[in-house]
């Protein structure tokens, strides 16, 4: 079989060798050596050339400085779930702390609403380098001057020029008030540039994408939902292709988020070759959401052809080495490096603001698939000989399977006499007549109900 090989200029660790049972094909993943080389690629990897729509796309709200409020949250919150080991495998720096006070109250954002929420879940108040109440009530002065004065140029653009200049201004005015005002003073704003007359198609969506980013950076995913649904309603009516493509980025975000994880894989997948949504997320951190979320639900065959073997995430592969270890290890079916590799996945899944909330999900996930693809190979097995494989004790793989099979994910039952896992290969045939049967009975109860509705 052809291999897929992922190697950086300065190789040090291969991970997984390849199973006796298959055909090489481990994917070798390296560490760089050291963090210029890492900065190097991702620079490289990311330079990817913005479609049309997404150059002109805002930069703000600023959807990395909300990824950094997150991690920052999962280490020093009221609800923290990192300790400084899991911050550390998870890559959060030390000083993000100071870096996201400067930039949230610096001369770039300058968001004194989102300042306060901050200083007050996070504990900053007293802290060196803090902003006091009088400096934040400045900044909203400051800020209310400012709106007024853009306010004042969409009129006189009413007045004295065209529906293009109307339109700029109140682009400005929203934008402004997404980079530096709360959440609902920037959905409002963009309302107004939706209700604008004359506005074409394409601008209502890139309005309509950008109003989602908002309501996405202050963790509304009701609303978010919502402005995606609105959008590619929009965008199947009469949107260009560039519009739809970066559209089917946000609609898989928002679908993880509300762990429609299966629809969000098959999206991601899709633009996996046409990714331009740098506004959103770094192209290295969209292909993790597409190999974790895909990894759950795709063929074995599509795993090799469509992840390990495929060329834009050959390309990022060494800024991620613990997905592809992850994906590298269940396809070659080394399940000892697969659930070290899971290991090493956890602090990253709760680092990451889309794949946070689902994090025991996911993990849960990971086991099941990791033990389903092992017992599919066995009619019956030691729990000691798969204990083994996978690297754990003997009880807590019983506790393991026991829950799983309880709740239906496994097909199998243990002989705990005799220390034996036995699968029970399910008949294809008896499972769709019974699917059959029982889909006959709801839909015969349907009618029935209906018929007793039109007798009345």
């Amino acid at each position: 079989g052809s291999t897929g090989v992922i190697t950086t200029t300065k190789p040090r660790n291969a991970t997984m060798a390849p199973n006796a049972d298959e055909e090489g094909s481990s994917m070798e993943v390296d560490t760089p050596e050291d963090s210029k080389d890492t900065t190097a690629a991702k620079k490289k990897n990311e330079m990817i050339t913005p479609s049309a729509s997404a150059a002109d796309a805002s930069k703000y709200p600023d959807m990395q400085l909300a990824q950094s409020i997150h991690r920052l949250t999962m280490v020093t919150g009221p609800d923290a779930a990192l300790d400084a080991d899991g911050a550390k495998a998870a890559g959060i720096p030390s000083d993000l702390s100071d870096t996201v006070m400067k930039r949230v109250g610096g001369e770039e954002v300058e968001n004194p609403s989102l300042y306060r929420h901050l200083m007050s879940t996070l504990g900053w108040e007293g802290r060196a380098g803090c902003l006091s109440d009088a400096d934040l009530t400045a900044m909203e002065g400051r800020h209310k001057t400012k709106m007024e004065e853009l306010e004042k140029k969409v009129e006189e653009a009413k007045e004295s020029s065209g529906d293009m200049e109307v339109l700029d201004a109140r682009f400005e005015v929203a934008r402004f008030a997404a980079k530096s005002l709360s959440k609902d003073e920037a959905l409002e704003a963009y309302d107004k540039v939706f209700a604008l007359p004359k506005l074409s198609s394409g601008k209502k969506i890139d309005c309509l994408m950008e109003s989602a980013r908002v309501a996405l950076f202050h963790g509304d995913n009701k609303k978010t939902a919502e402005i995606v649904d609105k959008a590619a309603k929009l965008a199947e009516a009469g949107g260009d292709w560039d519009r739809r493509n970066r559209l089917k980025v946000y609609s898989a975000l928002s679908k993880l988020l509300v762990r429609d994880v299966k629809d969000a894989a098959s999206l991601l997948i899709d633009c996996i070759a046409t990714f331009s949504c740098m506004e959103l997320c770094s192209y290295t951190e969209f292909v993790v959401y597409t190999i974790v979320s895909n990894i759950l639900y795709i063929p074995r065959t599509d795993l090799k052809t469509k992840i390990i073997d495929g060329p834009e995430i050959l390309a990022v592969a060494s800024d991620m080495p613990v997905v592809a270890r992850l994906v590298n290890a269940l396809y070659d079916c080394d399940y000892k490096g697969y659930l070290h590799a899971m290991v090493d996945l956890q602090p990253i899944l709760v680092a990451d603001r889309y794949l946070q909330p689902h994090s025991g999900y996911i993990m849960r996930e990971l086991h099941v698939l990791g033990y389903k693809q092992f017992l599919d190979s066995y009619k019956s097995v030691t729990l000691e000989s798969m204990a083994a494989a996978f690297g754990v004790g003997t009880e807590y793989l019983d506790l393991q399977l026991s829950r799983f099979i309880a709740a239906g994910r496994l097909t199998a039952k243990i002989d705990k006499f005799g220390g034996v896992v036995e699968t029970n290969r399910p008949d294809l045939k008896n499972a769709q007549y019974k699917d059959m049967i029982q889909k006959g009975d709801v839909l015969l109860n349907r009618i029935q109900k209906l018929a007793r509705v039109v007798d009345l």
